[in-house]
C-alpha cells in the first residue's frame, strides 16, 4: 500500500507516519527543500532506513503543491490513502499566511491528489470549521457553521469547504479538538491552547503558597484531545471501509470547563487553584459599547497590552473564553468500536503536560539571564566603584565584558581596583570625584559622557550612613545636611546628567542602592534613611515619567552588608551580615532582572505591619531603639562594647535590618 503524506513533520503527522509504518507500504512526504534537515529527523525518530519513508519535494503555495510532473505521473494510480495535514494551526498567525497554507494548501493539494489519481483524500481539518455555533455541532454539520470572523476560524471553514465542493476524490474529513502533548510523555512542539496559561500559572506558584485559594474565571467548555490518540484514531478511522463522505469528529465527548481545565494544570504544577471562578458570562450583561469604551482607554488598553505579553497570551484568546460551541461524536464513536482506542482522561496525564512544558517549553528558559548578555560591550558606570559593595559590583560587571566606569574620592583605591580589573582581563576607567559635591557630579558627568558616550546602565551606590539617635542630633543639623547632600542630592544629579541621553535612546537602567531600613523605619538612622527615602521616592515618580520610555529604575532596599562604613559601630560585628559580594549578586540580578524594586521579605514585612498595625510596630521599634544604644563612636567615645547576648539575639531575628 502507498501513502502519501503533507505536515509529516508536523506534530501530528509524525505520529501518524509512525502509525502506518506499522502497516505494509511506502509513505511518500511532502517535504519543503528547505526542511530536509526535519523530514532526515522523521526518518531517524522512526528508526527506518529510509526506504520506506520517501521525500517528495514541493510546497503548500504551489499548485499541484509543486510536485515534479514525473513524479506525480509516477505516483498515478498508486497512491492509496492521501493524508492532507500541512496547515497552520495557531490562533495568533497572521491572516494572510493562514490563507496561503490553509485554503490555497488544500486547493494544492486536492489538485495533486486528483493527479495521482488517489484512493481516499483524508483532509485533517478543525473544529473551528464551526466558528462560534452556539449549541451542539453535530458531524454532519457544516453550512450551519457562525461567527467566523476570526482568520483562524474562517480559513478552517473555508478550506473544509474546498474538499467538500471541488474534490473529486473519494474524501473523508477530521476535525480534532484543541491538540495538546503526547498523554504518555507530555511531548508537545509548540505554546498553544491551555498551554497559552501556563506562565501565568507559574507565576502564581512563585508568589502564592498553593494551599492559598484564589479567584479566577470560568468560562465554556474546551475540547481537549492529546496528539497520540489523535494519531491512533486517524490511522484507525482512515483504514475502515465505507465511511468515504463522512466527517469525524475527534474529540471529548465530556470535555471541561476552562476553570476546571486551568486548576488540572495549576494541581499539577503545585499553584494555587482558582477556589471561586467568576463566570465570564456574566460580563454580558455590561452593554458591549460600554465594554468596547473602558477597552478603548489608552490607561486600560496599554496595561492590558502589558500584562498579556508578559504573560505569553494572545489577545485573540481572550476572545474565546465563552466558548459556546459542544461537538457531537458519535460518527467517531462508532468508528472506535471494538479498537480499543480510548480517549486518555486530562487528570491522569495534566501532570506529564505541565513536566514537559516547564522542562522544554517554557519561554522563560529561553531568556538570556547572563550578566554578560546584559553589559557586554555596554557603558555602566558605578560610583562608590573602589571599596565595599561598589568594589564587589565593578569586579562582576568588567569580568561579564561591560565598559566599566566607577569613581569614587579615593585616587589610590581606585588605581588598586583598576589594576585588579585590568589583570583580570576586563576594562575599566576611573575618575575622582566627590558626589557630596554638587559642581565636581556635573563635572564627573561631563567626562563621562565626552570620553565614553551615552551611560546604559548607572548604579548609584556610593552613601554615607549615620547611626545617632535624634535626642544626640539637635545640635548637629549638619549631620543631616551632609547625608542627604551625597545619599540623596548626588545621586540625583548624576540621574539628572544621564538621564537625557537614555531618554533620547529609549535604552537605559538606573539602579539605586537604598536600605532595608526605607521599609523597616531603623531608629537612630533617621539621617541616613530619610535621605534614601527621598531617592526611593523620586525613582517611583520617574518611573512613571519613563516606563513607555525604555528606561527602567531599580530600587534595591539592602539589608546590612558588611562595608567599612558600618565599621564604626562594633556590634556588628556580632551580627548576621552580608558580605559585599553577596550584596553585589542582588546588583547583578537587578541588572538581569530589571525589577522595579528588590527587598528582602523581612523588609516587605516590616512595610506591611506598619501598614496594618502602624501601633504595635511603633511598640516593636521604641522597644529595638531601647535595647540597642548609641554606639560609643556616635558618643564620641573610642572604646569598644561588647554587645550583649539579648542584642545579638534580637538582631538575629530581624536578619539584615540596621539597629
Amino acid at each position: 500500500m502507498t501513502y502519501f503524506v503533507t505536515g509529516a513533520t508536523g506534530f501530528i503527522g509524525k505520529r501518524l507516519v509512525e502509525k502506518l509504518l506499522l502497516r505494509k507500504g511506502t509513505i511518500h512526504c511532502l517535504v519543503r527543500k528547505q526542511s530536509m534537515e526535519r523530514f532526515k529527523a522523521l526518518v531517524e525518530s522512526c528508526g527506518e532506513d529510509g526506504k520506506r519513508l520517501v521525500p517528495v519535494v514541493g510546497e503548500l503555495g504551489k499548485p499541484k503543491l509543486g510536485i515534479a510532473p514525473a513524479t506525480l505521473r509516477a505516483l498515478g494510480g498508486k497512491v492509496r490513502h492521501f493524508f492532507h495535514l500541512a496547515a497552520v494551526y495557531d490562533l495568533a498567525a497572521d491572516a494572510d499566511s493562514q490563507v496561503v497554507a490553509n485554503v490555497e494548501g488544500t486547493r494544492h493539494a486536492i489538485e495533486a491528489a486528483e493527479a495521482m489519481r488517489a484512493g481516499c483524500f483524508h483532509h485533517v481539518s478543525s473544529i473551528a470549521a464551526a466558528g462560534l455555533y452556539p449549541g451542539v455541532f453535530r458531524e454532519d454539520m457544516f453550512d450551519e457553521a457562525e461567527d467566523l470572523d476570526h482568520p483562524y476560524f474562517r480559513t478552517k471553514h473555508d478550506s473544509e469547504g474546498l474538499v467538500r465542493k471541488e474534490c473529486k476524490r473519494p474524501w473523508r474529513v477530521y476535525r480534532p479538538g484543541i491538540v495538546v502533548g503526547d498523554s504518555r510523555t507530555g511531548e508537545m512542539d509548540k505554546i498553544d491552547g491551555p498551554y497559552y496559561f501556563f506562565r501565568l500559572i507559574k507565576k502564581m506558584r512563585q508568589a502564592l503558597p498553593p494551599w492559598m485559594p484564589t479567584i479566577g474565571l470560568e468560562g465554556g467548555r474546551i475540547n481537549i484531545v492529546p496528539v497520540d490518540w489523535v494519531a491512533a484514531t486517524l490511522d484507525h478511522i482512515a483504514h475502515k471501509p465505507g465511511l468515504d463522505g463522512h466527517t469525524f469528529h475527534l474529540t471529548d465527548p465530556a470535555p471541561r470547563r476552562i476553570g476546571e481545565v486551568l486548576n488540572l494544570f495549576a494541581r499539577a504544577g503545585h499553584a494555587p487553584q482558582m477556589t471561586m471562578r467568576l463566570d465570564a458570562r456574566m460580563f454580558g450583561f455590561v452593554p458591549s459599547s460600554i465594554r468596547a469604551a473602558l477597552g478603548s482607554l489608552p490607561p486600560v488598553r496599554r496595561m492590558a497590552n502589558v500584562m498579556l505579553r508578559d504573560l505569553g497570551i494572545p489577545a485573540a484568546v481572550l476572545k474565546f473564553i465563552n466558548y459556546p460551541t459542544r461537538f457531537d461524536c458519535r460518527e467517531t464513536e462508532r468508528a472506535l468500536k471494538g479498537s480499543r482506542i480510548t480517549l486518555p482522561k486530562l487528570d491522569d496525564y495534566a501532570w506529564k503536560l505541565w513536566d514537559y512544558w516547564e522542562r522544554h517549553l517554557d519561554p522563560d528558559l529561553y531568556v538570556d539571564r547572563s550578566l554578560g548578555g546584559k553589559v557586554r560591550g555596554r557603558v555602566v558606570v558605578v560610583t562608590g566603584g573602589s571599596s565595599g559593595i561598589g568594589r564587589a559590583v565593578a569586579m562582576k560587571v568588567a569580568a561579564a565584558g561591560a565598559r566599566l566606569v566607577i569613581c569614587a574620592r579615593g585616587e589610590e583605591e581606585l588605581a588598586q581596583t583598576k589594576a585588579e580589573i585590568e589583570a583580570a582581563g576586563g576594562i575599566c576607567h576611573t575618575y575622582v570625584a566627590d558626589l557630596a559635591d554638587l559642581k565636581s557630579c556635573d563635572d564627573f558627568v561631563a567626562r563621562v559622557l565626552a570620553e565614553h558616550g551615552p551611560v546604559d546602565i548607572l548604579v548609584n551606590n556610593a552613601g554615607r550612613s549615620i547611626r545617632r539617635a535624634i535626642s544626640a542630633s539637635y545640635d548637629r543639623f549638619h549631620d543631616f545636611e551632609r547625608t542627604m547632600q551625597l545619599n540623596y542630592f548626588g545621586s540625583l544629579r548624576l540621574i539628572m546628567g544621564f538621564l537625557p541621553g537614555m531618554s533620547e535612546r529609549h535604552r537605559g537602567h538606573i539602579i539605586n542602592i537604598s536600605s532595608i531600613g526605607v521599609l523597616t523605619n531603623s531608629p537612630r538612622f533617621s539621617a541616613y534613611i530619610a535621605s534614601k527615602a527621598a531617592l526611593d521616592a523620586f525613582s517611583r515618580c520617574a518611573q512613571a515619567e519613563f516606563s513607555d520610555n525604555g528606561v527602567n529604575f531599580t530600587t534595591i532596599n539592602m539589608p546590612l552588608v558588611k562595608t567599612p562604613m558600618i565599621a564604626p559601630t562594633r556590634m556588628y560585628e556580632s551580627v548576621p551580615t552580608l558580605s559585599p559580594e553577596e550584596a553585589a549578586d542582588i546588583v547583578v540580578e537587578a541588572i538581569i532582572e530589571r525589577p522595579v524594586r528588590i527587598a528582602t521579605r523581612l523588609g516587605t514585612f516590616g512595610q506591611v505591619l506598619y501598614a496594618l498595625a502602624p501601633r504595635v510596630y511603633e511598640i516593636m521599634m521604641n522597644t529595638a531603639f531601647r535595647l540597642f544604644p548609641d554606639s560609643a563612636a556616635a558618643k564620641g567615645d573610642k572604646s569598644a562594647v561588647a554587645p550583649t547576648s539579648e542584642q545579638i539575639a534580637f538582631a538575629s531575628l530581624m536578619r539584615g535590618v540596621h539597629w
